[in-house]
């Protein structure tokens, strides 16, 4: 068993413990010499992704402007929004004129955005949405049931980090048609998933893989049974047909390197589909 099956093996409030505790020495490090940035969390705090927090959020802020055409007036939607990785390098972007909303499953992430940027940048905003997801917060709230909290064509650009890729079917489809219905026309989205076709779907299921999907559920693949919301991976078709019925446009497709199919430097780890609204 491998750490990461470890990880997944534990409730959601013990991974956020686990963090918290093995963090703990570089957090009080910091706090005793004051050297953490106001707008970058404790390490102990983060629950999403890895890396440099501040260098991820320039590096996924550079995604949106290169492939989703943000602008600085722009309406914008972080669905998903963690504990604020794109919001915090949105903060000297986007001008009075353009607004950010956030919504995420994860109260401490909400609560750490309201306390670090909503109270000094006003046309921010952050909700809290307590949707059950195995990964992080258990609840009998679906997302296949939500309603975003937001009026018809209200956002210039919607984007999704690791998101899709912690959700089944019924809840990406779901979340595809509200995304269609949020948008404006000509809106843009850009999400990450994990994709796959029938030429590499043995590839990414072998045992000598470190990052790989061996649970086959037909158009899809879990990396963890138990735990289906920990890592999830479509079949591009099964994929192309939930986003025609939400009758959003697939605009650009870019590989990432999980599978060793990104080319040269346009690709991020995961794989990144661009939408608009026709």
């Amino acid at each position: 068993m491998n750490l990461r099956s470890i990880y997944y093996a534990i409730s959601p409030k013990s991974r956020f413990l686990v963090r918290k505790i093995y963090y703990f020495p570089v957090d009080f490090l910091n706090y005793r010499n004051r050297s953490k940035n106001r707008l970058v969390p404790n390490k102990g705090d983060i629950f999403i992704g890895g890396g440099d927090f501040a260098e991820q959020g320039k590096h996924l802020f550079s995604l949106l402007e290169q492939y989703a055409f943000i602008k600085p007036e722009h309406a914008v939607l972080d669905i998903g929004c963690g504990i604020g990785r794109v919001a915090v390098p949105l903060t000297q972007y986007l001008t009075r004129s353009g607004k950010y909303e956030g919504f995420d499953v994860v109260k401490k992430g909400i609560s750490w955005c309201e306390e670090h940027i909503a109270k000094d940048f006003p046309n921010f905003k952050f909700q809290y949405i307590p949707l059950n997801n195995d990964l992080y917060h258990l609840t009998d709230e679906k997302a296949e049931n939500f309603k975003f909290p937001y009026p018809d064509n209200s956002f210039d650009t919607v984007f999704l980090f690791s998101v899709f890729t912690h959700m089944q079917p019924l809840e990406v489809q779901n979340y595809f048609n509200e995304i269609y219905r949020v948008l404006k026309p000509n809106g843009k989205c850009l999400s990450t998933f994990f994709l796959y076709d029938d030429e590499i779907e043995s590839e990414i299921s072998k045992e000598n893989r470190s990052f790989r999907f061996p649970f086959n559920k037909e158009n899809y693949r879990l990396m963890n049974e138990k735990v289906p919301s920990a890592n999830i991976a479509f079949h591009e078709t099964y994929l192309s047909q939930m986003i025609q019925r939400s009758k959003l446009t697939l605009k650009n497709k870019i590989y990432g390197s999980w599978a060793n199919r990104g080319t040269g430097s346009l690709f991020d780890f995961q794989d990144i589909l661009v939408f608009e609204k026709n």
